[in-house]
C-alpha cells in the first residue's frame, strides 16, 4: 500500500543496493561508498582536496601476492581515467610502489619506504592525507612516504579502486 510506514521486518531497498535495517540507518558521509567487495570502486564526494584524508581499514590475506588502491579521476575503463595515485603493495619483493598513470603515461614509479608495514592475515590502517603539494601516506599511524602531486586540479581526483588480496572491513 502506498505511503505506509515500514515495519521492522521490511527490508527498505535504496539506491545503490544499500540495504538498510532496524540496527543501523544510512547516514550521507563525505566520502560514499556502496559496498565493500574486492575488487571495489566507490566515489569520493567532492573530489580531494588539501586537508581531506580517506581511509582504507582492511585484512590482508593469509597467502597475499599484491594489493592495489588508487585514487583516480572517474572510473572508467576506455580510455583508462588518469590515475593520480595507486599504491601496490608486493609481498614477494615486500615493497611499496607508488606511480600516476597520466593520459596513459605512467610516471616515475616510487619504492623507497623504511619498512614493509604490511602482514599477511593481520588487520592495516591506511589514510591518504591531502596536502597541497603532496599526498602524505600513513600506515597504522606511521608516516611512511609523501607523493607530490603529479594531477594538479586536485578536485577530478574522486574515485577510489581497490583490488587484490585483502578484505576491506571500513572506508571514510
Amino acid at each position: 500500500m502506498a505511503g505506509s510506514v515500514a515495519n521492522s521486518d521490511t527490508i527498505v531497498k535504496l539506491d545503490d543496493g544499500h540495504l538498510n535495517n532496524s540496527l543501523s540507518s544510512p547516514v550521507q558521509a563525505e566520502v560514499y561508498f556502496p559496498r565493500l567487495i574486492v575488487p571495489f570502486c566507490g566515489h569520493i564526494k567532492g573530489g580531494m582536496r588539501p586537508g581531506k584524508k580517506v581511509l582504507v581499514m582492511g585484512i590482508v590475506d593469509l597467502n597475499p601476492e599484491s594489493f592495489a588502491i588508487s585514487l583516480t579521476c572517474g572510473d572508467s575503463e576506455d580510455p583508462p581515467a588518469d590515475v593520480a595515485i595507486e599504491l601496490k603493495a608486493v609481498f614477494t619483493d615486500r615493497q611499496l610502489l607508488r606511480n600516476s598513470c597520466i593520459s596513459g603515461e605512467k610516471g616515475e614509479e616510487q619504492s623507497a619506504i623504511p619498512y614493509f608495514p604490511f602482514i599477511p592475515d593481520q588487520p592495516f590502517r591506511v589514510e591518504i592525507l591531502c596536502e597541497h603539494p603532496r599526498f602524505r601516506v600513513f600506515v597504522d599511524g606511521h608516516q611512511l612516504f609523501d607523493f607530490y602531486h603529479r594531477i594538479q586540479t586536485l578536485s577530478a581526483i574522486d574515485t577510489i579502486k581497490i583490488n587484490g588480496d585483502l578484505q576491506i572491513t571500513k572506508l571514510g
